[in-house]
């Protein structure tokens, strides 16, 4: 049971760090400041360490990953590329960031709770995720 909530765990960590470096990368070249600039930047780098470390993982117990719901990345799309055509401002990046990074905050605790029987390394990656993604929320209130 421990490895099946362990693999599941790692698995939505893995899809959702995949979306949010997505969703960085959709919108960095649309930025006007290099303060919001390198907050994103920062968050790329630090969802792609710990992308790193959630497939290490996942290779320990032979298993692919996840790739992102491509409903929800579609609709990410969509509302990214509408929001920006209509108001290409770095306040709009910042509200689709901060958006984008309360839903992580919300799916990974979910799944957090849903598999409690994760082991402790596993837990602890889904935890530096949602801090992650909470502190870039907080960071991007500055351009709001």
């Amino acid at each position: 049971m421990i490895d099946n909530d362990t693999i599941r765990l790692l698995r939505e960590c893995d899809a959702g760090i995949k979306m949010g470096v997505n969703s960085i990368n959709e919108v960095i070249d649309k930025v006007q400041g290099e303060e919001l600039r390198g907050v994103l930047l920062h968050c790329r780098e630090e969802h792609e360490r710990l992308g790193d470390e959630v497939r290490g993982l996942l290779d320990e117990y032979h298993d692919g990953g996840k790739k992102p719901n491509p409903i929800a990345s579609s609709m990410s799309w969509i509302k990214t590329n509408v929001e920006i055509a209509l108001d290409r401002s770095d306040e709009t990046v910042a509200s689709l960031m901060t958006d984008g990074c309360n839903m992580g905050v919300k799916s990974l605790s979910r799944y957090l709770n849903r598999y409690a029987a994760a082991d402790e390394k596993s837990k602890s990656v889904a935890e530096r995720l949602i801090a992650l993604e909470a502190d870039t929320a907080v960071s991007m209130r500055g351009e709001l």
